[in-house]
């Protein structure tokens, strides 16, 4: 316990999934949370979205661990409600040491030339503009405190290879791999390190959902969750077809913590091995 005792952290897409296990991970172990969240559907995607009682709700189990949170419904395609939720923060909580870039979307599968322009652009937007914004939002603040940080940028493992269908998806998670490489450089002379994690599919509604369950089984006109289990785990070299988002939490836990304090300009991947297979 206490391996990021003291320290603030930012987490964008925080309502629920993977962002909410970021948080409640961290927080376990010792810091207070600075949450954002759209709260808002978005037309790409195909499964429901976070809601602000989902936001509510993960305040609630942050608060649970005895420590501090300040959760904040923001867009990451508006960079002002990003520096206000950051700013809002960090005068609340006096600091900020740690950044988990994981707000995301899934998008909606089709063939390069057919993916709608809008739908491009917003992808994009979101899945690798909105980590930039996240990462300029917080910056100032890291370097204002003069003790170093870790930026943790939630790329996938499409953005270490191609899937047919989804380009706009692997063109910004692989776009994310660029972004920490460069800030990486840019940052390391004040000890703020920066990192990308990879994921396999994990076991969130990004995932379980019929727009996913049809990228993967094709073939199927209804396909159902086991006939999506069935080909995901056929992608991973280790016998599961999906990881929990507790196994993301704990390696943004390893990134944020000074366990890694040498560790920068690294993409991870966390993925039963899919990305060796």
């Amino acid at each position: 316990m206490g391996r990021v005792e003291g320290k603030v952290a930012f987490i964008t897409g925080a309502a629920r999934g993977q962002g909410r296990s970021h948080a409640i991970r961290l927080a376990q172990e010792g810091a207070d949370i600075i949450a954002i969240d759209i709260c808002e559907p978005l037309s790409e995607n195909t499964y429901p979205p976070a809601t602000e009682e989902d936001l509510a709700e993960t305040v609630r189990q942050v608060e649970a661990l005895d420590r501090r949170i300040v959760a904040t419904k923001a867009d990451v395609r508006d960079f002002a409600q990003l520096k206000a939720a950051v700013d809002e923060g960090v005068a609340q909580l006096g600091r900020l040491d740690i950044v988990s870039a994981n707000a995301g979307i899934g998008g909606t599968p089709h063939k390069s030339e057919d993916i709608p322009e809008e739908e491009w652009k917003n992808m994009v937007d979101i899945n690798l503009s909105g980590v930039w914004r996240t990462a300029k939002a917080a910056i100032p603040h890291i370097k204002a405190g003069g003790r170093g940080g870790s930026i943790i940028l939630t790329s996938s493992d499409a953005g270490l290879f191609a899937y047919e269908n989804i380009s706009h998806y692997v063109s910004a998670k692989h776009g994310v791999v660029g972004l920490m490489r460069t800030l990486a450089l840019e940052l390391a002379p004040d000890f703020i390190r920066v990192n990308s994690i990879h994921p396999t599919t994990v076991n969130t509604l990004m995932v379980q959902n019929e727009g996913t369950y049809k990228l993967f089984r094709p073939d199927l006109e209804n396909p159902t969750q086991e006939d999506f289990a069935a080909a995901a785990v056929q992608m991973n070299a280790l016998p599961i077809p999906w990881v929990e988002p507790v196994d993301i939490s704990n390696a943004v836990l390893f990134f944020a913590s000074d366990e890694s304090r040498y560790v920068t300009g690294v993409p991870l991947a966390v993925d039963a091995g899919a990305a060796v297979k």
